[in-house]
């Protein structure tokens, strides 16, 4: 087999000998072990209970592969046989003879939770950049850290944040020498990549480790054209969601540790504590299966991807209201219009992922909520979310030419309608008389951008407040209070509030103008109150 490393180039070697491909299919593959053991007439005198019984439920032809760890099938807390062999087969896809890697079937969460476990101890200090996903400050709550906060810089075309910076990271570490370990997203959920090897360099230097969150990066590398991936830039703790860009169950994710600043065996018990201790098979074979697709067919599926792609720019050029945020960066040689010029302003973008369409009108005039629903209820498009300005769509190296197009031909669609109702808009007739129908909508979903880094201070530690004494108060009355829990949009899980954090009247007005958007708001009841700790006094 080929041992060519994400992000170096080598993803052409990764189809391997075909001579050798058959053998190791036949007798490395996971799932071809479960199958052939389920075809077999052992007879399951064990977990689980539905005994591979066809007549246990509707969900019943599932259950023939979803077996217990029994002889033969190894045991994910303690590898030495199939399940080892699968773990050394996606760190030969994605690593190196420095790195290890993890399967993980509590996604991504559990790698990130694990991750900082490890590399800070109880009471100790870590330094995370603000954008990064609840599970971050989740970690930090359990190990009861501090943290300190690097804030990207927001791109207020469409409310998002860019990189980080390399010479940021070294200020804040400057400031906060006890900080043990650094934490990033790259790509963040719209895609926005940082200099990983340049923010590595920074971190080494200074004796720490660097953490980073590539949940929606795992087909990074697969590719001499793709991004190169955050282990090939150095890194020393990765995490990689499958399912979120690959073809692999929901629920899965891979953890990487290189070099020797982490402790491993420290990692490997923690990953224990945090795991359950009956991992699903199905979802490990899930994973198995996706290593062994990239091995066969990455390269060749990221190439039609990419025509795939550049073909849908090309269409998308003739929207006069609608743009997509990648390709306008990309076609503008990193100047996004409508932001000051990105090396100027320092946003510190290494790049855009093509697989991230961050959609949106180009002047504000359609909320990305509405677009949303045009999409679906017009054209039966599914996106993955929307926000105040935009709605993103993820495309990954599965989709078909036929779901670029049906994108494509929608996009195009609406901006025609945006173009007619613009020209209504614009006639001599009094208002009453030209209530078009096309117009109210668009109209009507006019709104301001919200930004993704909190305002408010911290006065106590996440823990404290997450854990202490609170109480339920009005939104609106919040001003002053101390947060005591998450308040998020879902997706992305990135809090407009921590635990801990001071509310403030621009906290407020930016959660109320995301419910009126009707986006999903975390954290804030269907009566409009928040929790807030009671009788809070500063203690950090």
């Amino acid at each position: 087999m080929s041992e060519g490393k994400f992000g170096e180039g080598k993803a052409d070697t990764m189809h391997g000998d075909s001579s050798q491909k058959g053998k190791d299919i036949e007798y490395n593959s996971l799932y071809v072990e479960l199958v052939r053991y389920c075809g077999s007439d052992y007879y399951p005198y064990h977990m689980p209970g539905h005994k591979r019984n066809h007549e246990a439920g509707e969900m019943a032809q599932y259950y023939d592969i979803d077996i217990t760890e029994i002889d033969g099938f190894d045991n994910l807390h303690h590898a030495e046989g199939i399940l080892l062999e699968a773990q050394q087969r996606a760190n030969r896809l994605y690593g190196s003879e420095k790195t290890e890697t993890f399967y993980l079937v509590n996604g991504s969460t559990c790698g990130i939770l694990a991750s900082i476990m490890t590399t800070a101890e109880r009471g100790g200090e870590i330094l995370a950049a603000r954008n990064c996903h609840k599970s971050v400050y989740h970690g930090a709550i359990l190990q009861g850290l501090k943290i300190h906060y690097y804030k990207p810089p927001v791109l207020e075309t469409y409310g998002i944040c860019a990189g980080v910076s390399a010479e940021g990271i070294d200020r804040l570490l400057e400031e906060y020498p006890n900080c043990s370990a650094v934490v990033i997203t790259s790509p963040t959920y719209e895609g926005i990549l940082s200099d990983v090897a340049a923010i590595a360099e920074t971190v080494h230097k200074r004796d720490k480790i660097l953490i980073v969150d590539e949940a929606h990066g795992a087909h990074f590398g697969i590719h001499k054209t793709a991004p190169q991936g955050a282990l090939a830039q150095g890194a020393d703790l990765v995490i990689h969601s499958l399912h979120k860009t690959l073809p692999a169950m929901t629920q899965t994710a891979l953890l990487h540790v290189q070099g020797e600043r982490v402790d491993r065996g420290k990692l490997r018990r923690y990953l224990a504590m945090l795991q359950t201790s009956s991992p699903s098979y199905v979802l490990m074979a899930s994973m198995d299966s996706c290593i062994w697709y990239l091995k066969e067919n990455g390269a060749a599926r990221w190439a039609f991807m990419r025509r795939q792609y550049d073909d849908f720019c090309k269409k998308i050029e003739k929207c006069r209201y609608i743009e997509i945020g990648n390709a306008v960066y990309k076609r503008n040689a990193g100047f996004i219009p409508g932001e000051h010029n990105i090396v100027e302003k320092q946003y510190f973008m290494a790049g855009w992922d093509i697989g991230k369409l961050v959609i949106s009108v180009k002047d504000g005039s359609m909320s990305g909520k509405l677009l949303y629903d045009l999409l679906q209820n017009d054209y039966h498009l599914q996106m993955e979310m929307a926000a105040e300005r935009y709605v993103l769509a993820i495309m990954t190296i599965l989709d078909t030419e036929e779901g670029w197009q049906r994108l494509a031909d929608a996009l195009l669609q609406i901006d025609g309608r945006i173009e007619t109702a613009r020209r209504i808009q614009s006639t001599e007739l009094p208002r009453e008389k030209k209530q078009d129908e096309e117009m109210d909508r668009i109209e009507s979903g006019k709104g301001q951008v919200w930004k993704e880094t909190g305002s408010g201070k911290s006065c106590m530690t996440a823990e404290q407040a997450y854990l202490g004494e609170w109480e339920r108060v009005f939104l609106v009355e919040a001003a002053g209070r101390t947060i005591a829990d998450f308040i998020n949009l879902y997706p992305p899980g990135i809090p407009l509030a921590v635990p801990g954090e001071r509310v403030d009247r621009e906290l407020i007005a930016q959660i109320q103008r995301s419910v009126r958007a009707g986006l999903q708001v975390q954290g804030v009841s269907s009566e409009g109150k928040i929790a807030v700790v009671r009788n809070c006094s500063k203690i950090i």
